[in-house]
């Protein structure tokens, strides 16, 4: 019996060095980032502008792979059953969190069991735009003239649950108002129906709006961020109009649950690195959006939080995908 438990002890032993060596060498081939989104938007570009940098301060490829899908769950849970050895990860946007409500009971993966935290990258407004035909010049003037034309302002989505819909939503809720929701299969077409005239309002994503605000073709009126964005100080908060309102997006770095935490904290280490250089710095800033690194234990507690703060919302809303 003594033999076989200092065998068995031994095992173990061995197994934990084995593990721990292969956490001291790694990366020792490329390593893979999903993006649960198609090629071509925001988050996409972000993880192409982070993978690059993360090539460098790891001396391996990082390779971006699209799975697209499912308001990104296929993606995430492809990530979730990759082997947890430091080569598969994921980034995401905070829809992820959202989607927990959003997709129950039928969501693919448990969020918070299936995946580990591994940093917060960035942080984005929304900023709420009216085409050049609707009168309002500020956000008072646009909560009035929803009251007065009651059902007759539409305002836009990249679909139903998104943090479009939801910052519509929820300005409804405070302000009083009575927007109709007009889903869409992305923004960009919501955008393009936006500068046509044919809805009245977008609550979109800073970054992929900047060139119709810089030109004049939509106006501004508000972002969802509790504080102005340095990339257009002239646009106050909603919060300074209904105190309160507040709608942050975010994208993030997951690894598959049960990657050694050498691993996750190396990783950790690298994207914080990334996100300090110039050339991510000077992008972010030009698109209106904010470099967030953190450690892997605050990630973890903020996206605790969002799923419980977005799972509110969605409810508000009457969100609902079949």
């Amino acid at each position: 019996m003594i033999k076989f438990f200092t065998m068995t002890a031994a095992a173990v032993l061995s197994l934990g060095i084995s593990a721990s060596s292969g956490a001291a060498t790694w990366p020792e081939r490329p390593v893979t980032l999903v993006v649960p989104l198609s090629p071509g938007g925001s988050t996409d570009a972000t993880a192409r502008l982070i993978a690059q940098g993360l090539s460098k301060e790891l001396g391996q490829p990082v390779i971006v792979e699209n799975r697209a899908g499912a308001g990104g769950n296929i993606g995430a849970d492809y990530v979730s059953n990759a082997k947890p050895d430091g080569y598969t990860f994921l980034l995401s946007t905070s829809t992820l969190t959202t989607n927990v409500t959003l997709y129950a009971p039928n969501m693919p993966l448990d969020v918070q069991k299936d995946l580990t935290p591994v940093s917060r990258v960035s942080l984005i407004p929304n900023v709420l735009m009216v085409n050049n035909d609707v009168p309002a010049k500020t956000l008072q003037e646009f909560i009035a003239y929803a009251k007065k034309n009651k059902n007759a302002v539409n305002y836009g989505s990249a679909g139903t649950g998104t943090s479009q819909h939801l910052s519509g939503s929820l300005l409804n809720q405070m302000a009083g108002t009575e927007m109709t929701h007009v889903p869409y299969k992305g923004g960009a077409p919501a955008n393009a129906d936006l500068l046509a005239g044919q809805i009245q309002a977008v609550f979109s994503p800073m970054v992929e709006v900047l060139p119709f605000i810089d030109s004049g073709k939509l106006r501004p009126l508000a972002v969802t961020t509790p504080e102005r964005s340095p990339r257009l100080p002239d646009v106050p908060a909603v919060a300074e109009t209904l105190p309160g309102y507040e709608i942050v997006l975010w994208n993030g770095v997951w690894a598959p649950a049960g990657t050694p935490k050498p691993i996750v904290d190396r990783m950790n280490k690298a994207i914080n690195a990334v996100l300090t250089t110039d050339e991510v710095q000077k992008t972010f800033n030009a698109q209106g959006s904010a470099a967030a690194g953190n450690t892997p234990e605050e990630f973890a507690t903020l996206v605790d939080a969002e799923i419980k703060k977005w799972g509110e919302l969605v409810k508000l809303s009457g969100a609902k995908v079949n």
